[in-house]
């Protein structure tokens, strides 16, 4: 499994579900959403993903989740290309990124998570195994252990 940065500008988009979002996903609920993945066709089901909010404080990652679907294109007039590539993931931790973070994005400027390129334009970039380990560790350590949701693990086996 790879690990994915999903980019969050409130400035872009307001997302006033998240609060709603975050409460339902820490209450234990399995909350499935779609987000655009920029350029990358090769997120697979089951890969992880880092929701990071960018462009307002503050800034840092505040949500994690598992692919439940590769990238697959809809048409949007708004881009060049006539569509943008889309995941469909679902969620096992989510905070209001509004109010904080979990990993603010000074905490994300130290060794070994500055190996990592965290300022990302869109979303899709690839995190760096060396960092993914240590991000999946601190994770836990501020978030909780949780298995992965049922859905993803049956978008696992789906996809062979």
């Amino acid at each position: 499994m790879s690990a994915y940065l999903l980019i969050w500008s409130p400035k872009k988009w307001p997302w006033p579900e998240l609060p709603d979002f975050a409460r339902r996903v820490q209450a234990g609920e399995a909350i499935a959403d779609t987000w655009g993945c920029g350029f990358a066709r090769g997120i697979l089901p089951g890969d992880r993903v880092f929701l990071h909010r960018v462009a307002a404080e503050p800034r840092g990652l505040f949500g994690s989740g598992y692919v439940t679907r590769a990238p697959y294109e809809v048409p949007d007039p708004a881009y060049k290309r006539g569509y943008r590539l889309c995941i469909d993931f679902v969620y096992d931790w989510l905070v209001d990124a509004s109010e904080n973070v979990v990993i603010a994005r000074d905490a994300l400027r130290v060794h070994p998570f500055s190996v990592q390129t965290w300022d990302a334009q869109s979303s899709g970039t690839v995190i760096k195994p060396i960092a993914e380990g240590a991000l999946e560790k601190r994770w836990a350590e501020l978030t909780g252990k949780r298995p992965m949701p049922a859905a993803a693990v049956a978008a696992m086996h789906a996809a062979g």
